[in-house]
């Protein structure tokens, strides 16, 4: 979605809004990089993205099509599950509870896989991750994705191109970062899963419940 590279708005209607603790650089910095190590982690554990629902609509398709339909089916339900979540995440608006349940999601899913159908452990990860990803969408003045990087990029070159000024850059600047940040966690959760497996869920966890921390205190505090 091309956005307009420099918001319009004065500063003193949208300070307030645009600086909350949730739109902050660490806080989307942390969630894109659970977001990277969430896709790496379920790909290499269960054959499926349980975030970036782009790769499961390619492989829906290409295994509908070669009649491949249990394969099919694994792809569907991440993406089904995730589209339905995002919907209650967009339609109550409580960001901090949603990435309450996205943690308890998280934490289910790492004491469930191996001992549940592996379709039920994707279930409560993309429910998870859908509730998160939809409640946190705004860093200071920009939007972004904490599950993919092709929106963010995009959004890096149209602050670049569409305007020359101080605000411009930083707003591309922001969204290397974060893009940056999906990259170190994709990494991060490609090497981690190999040496702790399920376990692995703990990292992802901790850095949201850091964001669910940091996000109560600067509310708290103002």
């Amino acid at each position: 979605m091309a956005m307009h590279a420099v918001s319009t708005e004065p500063l003193t209607e949208a300070g307030v809004g645009a600086y909350a603790p949730e739109r902050s650089l660490l806080v989307a910095a942390l969630l894109t990089l659970s977001g990277g190590f969430l896709d790496a982690f379920t790909w290499l554990s269960l054959g499926v993205f349980a975030s970036s629902q782009t790769g499961n609509v390619a492989f829906l398709g290409i295994y509908a099509l070669s009649g491949q339909w249990q394969l099919a089916l694994s792809h569907l339900l991440p993406l089904a599950a995730f589209l339905l979540e995002a919907v209650v995440a967009v339609g109550t608006g409580a960001v901090l509870h949603c990435l309450a349940v996205e943690i308890v999601c998280l934490a289910a899913a790492m004491l469930l896989l191996h001992h549940v159908p592996d379709q039920i452990v994707i279930l409560v990860i993309s429910f998870g991750v859908a509730l998160q990803s939809a409640s946190f969408r705004q860093v200071g003045r920009w939007k972004y994705l904490s599950v993919t990087v092709t929106g963010n990029l995009l959004r890096a070159i149209d602050q670049l191109v569409t305007a020359s000024d101080r605000d411009a850059a930083r707003g591309a600047r922001t969204m290397i970062a974060l893009c940056l940040s999906f990259l170190l966690g994709a990494a991060t959760g490609g090497c981690v899963t190999r040496w702790l497996g399920r376990w692995s869920f703990a990292l992802p966890i901790a850095s949201s419940a850091w964001v669910l921390w940091l996000c109560r205190k600067r509310s708290c505090s103002r």
